[in-house]
């Protein structure tokens, strides 16, 4: 018997393997281009019609978006609803101020999909709520950027999975860099994906530590803008309705621009998590960078938007298509 040609047998074991072995997701732009190639229409025509009707459905849908990856990867999981013997993520604490119009766009979007028969149950929650979350930054004046397709409906929607999963308004940039980097984002994605917060709005019990009780002796944060301090405490007076909105960016509310970094520099940011941004020396320079340079923050963010849509991908026997996307198959 003849030897063996190794080139052979090796690519014979990495076959096997292929088949075989769990492989990491292979997201692509075209994923759908056999199953349902006009999903990208279907799903912008319903953002758009949703954008129309009211602003909200922007910043709504993106930190749904983002909620939903840093919990167990982008999966679709946070829009689960809880039943009798189980508290979704969608009602942890750190959930409950996801404004009700992100879970509406991704629902009336997948109803959309599925009312064309050609793409009926073929394609993902996951992947409808990461269109919608590209489509509502364009139509606030954001990037526009391909986004990868492939993600596959988590099985599990567990409140307890939140505990201590996503940024908080207090942290400061060891623990901002820390939580970004265990999805394997960096400091410059992370300053990146910081400024969407340049749309939508807040609630003042957010950050009310910072115009009323940061130290004692020193009740207002010092690295706040003075200006802005006292109009945050008239908006936002002592003991007030903690659902009272206030919008995150000052200046311009409803566009997705760089302003959020030129509002950095003038002591404008709204969460010591923004602020800390300009403050830290390591990060300072990216800060001044963007806010002088809007096409590169732009090229930035798609950057990390991109890197984001690919942590925790759930593919084969991980996950499945809902019909439902509230409703666990």
């Amino acid at each position: 018997m003849g030897k063996l040609n190794p080139i052979l047998v090796w690519s014979l074991c990495l076959s096997l393997c292929l088949f075989l072995c769990p492989t990491s997701a292979q997201l692509k732009t075209n994923f759908y281009a056999n199953v349902c190639p006009n999903v990208e229409n279907i799903v912008k025509n319903i953002v758009t019609q949703k954008f129309q009707q009211t602003f909200v459905t922007v910043p709504a849908t993106i930190r749904l978006f983002f909620h939903d990856c840093f919990v167990q990867g982008c999966d679709a999981s946070v829009i689960v609803a809880s039943t009798g013997n189980n508290k979704a993520e969608k009602d942890h604490p750190d959930n409950l101020s996801l404004a009700g119009d992100g879970f509406d766009t991704v629902i009336k979007a997948k109803a959309a999909v599925d009312a064309v028969p050609q793409c009926k149950n073929k394609v993902s929650c996951a992947d409808i709520l990461a269109l919608a979350t590209r489509d509502v930054i364009v139509l606030s004046g954001g990037p526009s950027y391909a986004v990868e397709l492939g993600r596959l409906d988590g099985l599990i929607s567990s409140s307890k999975n939140v505990d201590g999963k996503l940024p908080q308004p207090t942290f400061n940039l060891n623990q901002l860099n820390s939580m970004f980097a265990s999805h394997g984002l960096s400091q410059a994605d992370m300053v990146a994906l910081s400024a969407a917060h340049t749309v939508g709005f807040s609630h003042c019990n957010k950050f009310s530590n910072r115009i009323y009780s940061f130290s004692p002796g020193n009740p207002v944060d010092p690295s706040l803008n003075k200006a802005y301090a006292t109009q945050l405490q008239q908006m936002c007076p002592k003991n007030v309705d903690p659902d009272i909105a206030i919008n995150m960016d000052p200046n311009t509310p409803r566009t997705f621009d760089n302003v959020y970094f030129k509002n950095l520099e003038l002591g404008q940011g709204l969460f010591t998590s923004d602020q800390v941004l300009f403050t830290d020396a390591r990060s300072q320079p990216t800060v001044k960078t963007w806010a002088k340079d809007n096409a590169a923050f732009q090229q930035a963010f798609t950057t990390a938007m991109t890197k984001l849509g690919r942590v925790g991908v759930k593919t084969g026997k991980n996950g499945n298509i809902r019909s439902d996307c509230s409703v666990f198959n």
